[in-house]
């Protein structure tokens, strides 16, 4: 659009030059045109649709419709969103020295042009993404039916595994006769195997769980004498360092917290290895002396499914939990680990309103 704005300019301007020329020529043969015929002669030469300026070889205007301009040397430029164009007669035929063209237009029509612009991409935008979601729902509705299936599969899995599971718990109570140290090992086994199955099914249950007021020094105690034949089957040395501090959220869910770090703590200790939980000043703290994690995949082991240490067993989802309860109910988590020193967990817990 410049570059044509450019053309016309300079074609008319032109074409203005070689009128005055034509004139001055007619002058020559019918003697010297006076001042007052010459502008009048100006004045009605204009015949485009842009602002005309004649000046003299000194720069000064002679008749122009342009104000507050100075002649420059420039064929064409564009200066406070006008364009101009200056046309030079070296002649100087009737005292016309420069010809100057002004366009006011080309900067609303370019405007107008980038707001259509503008507006046809983000049209164009609007029904891609209408089209894309439309075709990536047709696309991935197998996808989505097989991961349906597969949940509902899992659903069901994890429900059966609830029956024997008690019924192994159940039965090991009433056990008699058989030898203290295989009896252990057979409640050990049947623990982890609950708080397995508890971790699986978080994900699975999507009921509300009201919330209360607990005392979270005696939630801690319980736990940990729940996986206290865990703790014996390695021969954990675990130390409880408890305030009473009130908590306000559900029980269930306190249970999975704890039952979690515990079961992460013992996981990763080596058998004589130690562990001391503190709670004091709304924070719980879960120290282990286990074999740490490297600083560069800290950030990792939140995420649902990562396991950095494959000899070790369990899920992935141990700590993905932990993290979605501690979203849920403001509470701040932290690490401190160090690769061979053990790890600590730091759980803050909101003050409870009274």
């Amino acid at each position: 659009m410049q570059s044509a704005m450019k053309f016309e300019m300079m074609y008319q301007g032109r074409m203005l030059s070689s009128s005055i020329v034509m004139r001055a020529m007619e002058n020559d043969t019918k003697g010297v045109m006076d001042t007052i015929s010459r502008n009048h002669f100006l004045k009605e030469l204009k015949h485009c649709r842009f602002q005309v300026g004649y000046y003299d070889k000194d720069k000064k205007p002679i008749y122009t419709e342009i104000d507050d301009f100075e002649v420059t040397d420039k064929d064409f430029f564009i200066k406070d969103k006008s364009c101009y164009t200056v046309t030079e007669d070296k002649s100087s035929h009737l005292g016309v020295h420069y010809i100057v063209l002004k366009e006011n237009d080309l900067s609303n029509t370019l405007q107008q042009l980038r707001i259509k612009i503008i507006g046809y991409l983000v049209f164009s935008y609007i029904l891609m993404g209408i089209v894309g979601y439309f075709l990536g729902r047709l696309f991935l509705r197998p996808v989505r039916e097989q991961i349906e299936s597969l949940d509902n599969f899992i659903s069901d899995t994890t429900h059966e595994l609830n029956t024997p599971i008690s019924a192994i718990l159940m039965t090991i109570q009433s056990l008699k006769d058989i030898e203290p140290k295989k009896l252990k090992r057979l409640e050990a086994s049947a623990k982890r195997l609950s708080v397995m199955y508890s971790s699986l099914t978080y994900r699975l249950e999507g009921k509300v769980e009201p919330s209360e007021l607990l005392c979270f020094a005696d939630i801690v105690q319980e736990r940990v004498e729940y996986v206290k034949e865990l703790i014996d089957s390695k021969r954990l040395h675990i130390t409880l360092d408890l305030d009473p501090t009130e908590v306000y959220m559900p029980k269930t869910s306190s249970y999975r917290l704890i039952d979690n770090l515990l079961s992460n703590a013992i996981k990763y200790s080596d058998i004589g290895d130690s562990i001391l939980i503190t709670l004091k000043d709304n924070v719980l703290k879960v120290k282990d002396t286990g074999i740490g994690i490297d600083k560069k995949v800290q950030d990792d082991i939140f995420t649902r499914y990562h396991r950095e240490n494959e000899e070790r067993g369990g899920f992935g989802i141990g700590l993905n939990i932990v993290l979605s309860i501690c979203k849920k109910y403001n509470i701040k988590l932290g690490l401190e680990s160090k690769k061979g020193e053990g790890s600590t967990f730091i759980l803050t817990f909101p003050a409870v309103k009274k």
